[in-house]
């Protein structure tokens, strides 16, 4: 991607009130966080801002609380951020107002002071401009590190763009540049992998997808509605079948834009929907009339491969097969770690995204051997179906 936003190397923050959007959105569990990744995502934002004797003011949301909820405070969660960053932060009881105020005029150069869940006000969401002014009162200026929120308008992730002079986090600005890698100047051939249950999620990506890949990879209970459309047989499977005309007008769209579209050729069957219920490999044309198709054969599974190595880049989003259930997780498992040993061998950029997407590459062990891996579910896939993300576009050069 060019670079068309601007970044932290584009301003001296030494002695500034810089309000920091950040994703704090963590898994609570009786009060303690049981999984901090997104605390250590920000932390080299926070550190590099605090270390260069910027005053760091963190915004964020948590959970969906409406009003005021104790529940929902940030506070315990400023207290494990100290932890991951190793320096005190500082927590002021709202996030604008005399409380946020008196917090932020005894902030010294380098200080981290985390203020209380911005959706405590229903204006957050709303975006209102009285509310955008407040916040803008605390900030010389405003640096997006959020790009999980980045696909909504709200004050704290847009809005507060057009006020204060806006830059990209480190974490955002990692996630456009493999992102503009990806999708907007790729190394072609571009390959997209895409699972998961259902079309209907997903019919706005794969519309976007034909006109932009190479070759797409249709796997998990979606490849089930299309392989239904074209009037094979698939037993008692997970499927839409009332979005069959659906599926062949993107198998049309995708023949017009010259993208292969590569879909199960053999199947995993079983009788039970259960963790190690007994299962056999079918040909499409001996789908069993009362089994279900529960992950992609070994002869698809050997097609993907073949399509990986053809590939430069790769975009994946959505598991294979139904990978909670062992032994359904082979096609995932195995497509992930050769996509992996690919990327390791540097003849392949591959990106991927979604929540399931992550638990399954986390379950191959292979999370870490991919070029980047989004945390960012929504705004992901938002981008990933070409629509233009507010707390992107309001970073953009002017």
């Amino acid at each position: 991607m060019s670079k068309n936003f601007r970044t932290l190397d584009d301003v001296d923050v030494k002695g500034k009130r810089v309000l920091l959007r950040v994703d704090l959105n963590v898994p609570m569990e009786n009060g303690r966080i049981t999984d901090a990744t997104r605390l250590e995502r920000v932390a080299p934002t926070i550190t590099e801002i605090s270390g260069k004797g910027g005053k760091v003011i963190l915004l964020a949301h948590f959970g969906r609380p409406k009003g005021r909820d104790a529940k929902d405070s940030l506070k315990p969660v400023a207290e494990a951020l100290s932890k991951v960053i190793n320096k005190p932060v500082g927590f002021a009881d709202d996030c604008i107002g005399e409380a946020a105020a008196k917090a932020v005029a005894a902030m010294k150069d380098g200080d981290i002071l985390c203020l209380e869940n911005t959706r405590f006000h229903k204006e957050e969401e709303k975006n209102d401009p009285a509310f955008v002014t407040e916040l803008a009162k605390l900030g010389d200026i405003w640096v997006n590190d959020a790009f999980s929120a980045a696909h909504r308008a709200h004050a704290s992730t847009e809005g507060l763009g057009h006020k204060l002079p806006a830059y990209a986090g480190r974490t955002m600005q990692a996630e456009l540049d493999a992102l503009g890698k990806a999708l907007e100047a790729p190394a072609k051939p571009v390959i997209a992998i895409i699972g998961g249950a259902k079309v209907s999620t997903k019919i706005d990506l794969l519309e976007n997808l034909v006109t932009k890949v190479d070759a797409l990879v249709i796997g998990g209970g979606m490849a089930n509605t299309f392989l239904h459309a074209q009037g094979v047989g698939i037993g008692k499977s997970l499927a839409e079948k009332d979005l069959a005309a659906t599926a062949l007008r993107i198998l049309d769209k995708a023949a017009a834009a010259n993208c292969a579209i590569i879909l199960p050729v053999d199947a995993v069957v079983a009788f039970q929907f259960a963790a190690n219920s007994p299962s056999h490999a079918y040909g499409l044309d001996a789908i069993p009339a009362e089994g279900m198709i529960l992950d992609v054969g070994p002869q698809s599974t050997a097609r993907i491969h073949a399509a990986i190595d053809d590939a430069a880049t790769l975009v994946w989003n959505g598991p294979l097969g139904a990978f909670e259930l062992a032994p359904f997780d082979r096609g995932t498992v195995v497509a992930a770690k050769h996509a992996a040993e690919r990327t390791k061998a540097k003849k392949l950029i591959s990106v991927a995204g979604g929540g399931d997407t992550v638990a399954a590459l986390n379950q191959a062990g292979v999370a870490h051997d991919f070029t980047y891996v989004s945390t960012a579910g929504g705004a992901f896939l938002e981008w990933m179906e070409g629509k233009p993300l507010p707390g992107v576009e309001v970073l953009k050069i002017r």
